[in-house]
């Protein structure tokens, strides 16, 4: 008989430590969509996991949301940590839309390699608009 092994991976979700010579964020604007899209989607995997909703069509009708988009929100949850991270702390944005996609990001997070993931985010990264 095979004994099976179950390992659980976690990484606290703090504010980074400034970095000396840093510019302080902006207090004023609005969080990018992909910021507030992604934080939904750790939402919604968090009401799964206490068991408020048991799958993404209870998350579709608590949130008025099709099952589809539910699906697409939560595919942000497959890009590698360190990028969810950079996601979650972009600066809030004072006017018009951030240069950077949701749907260009789930396009990331369909792939299946994290180094593949980086790879392409840093690509994504260089040739966004600069405002």
């Amino acid at each position: 008989m095979s004994e099976s092994t179950s390992v659980e991976v976690q990484f606290p979700l703090r504010r980074p430590l400034a970095v000396a010579g840093a510019e302080p964020r902006p207090s004023r604007g609005q969080l990018p969509q992909v910021t507030r899209i992604l934080a939904l989607a750790i939402h919604f995997d968090d009401m799964i996991r206490r068991g408020e909703a048991r799958d993404y069509a209870d998350i579709g009708r608590l949130s008025c949301l099709c099952r589809e988009r539910v699906s697409q929100v939560m595919r942000l949850l497959y890009l590698a940590p360190d990028i969810q991270m950079e996601l979650l702390y972009l600066p809030p944005i004072s006017h018009g839309r951030y240069p950077i996609s949701e749907t260009a990001v789930r396009k990331i997070a369909n792939l299946l390699s994290w180094c593949e993931q980086r790879r392409e985010w840093t690509r994504l990264k260089q040739n966004a608009p600069r405002g």
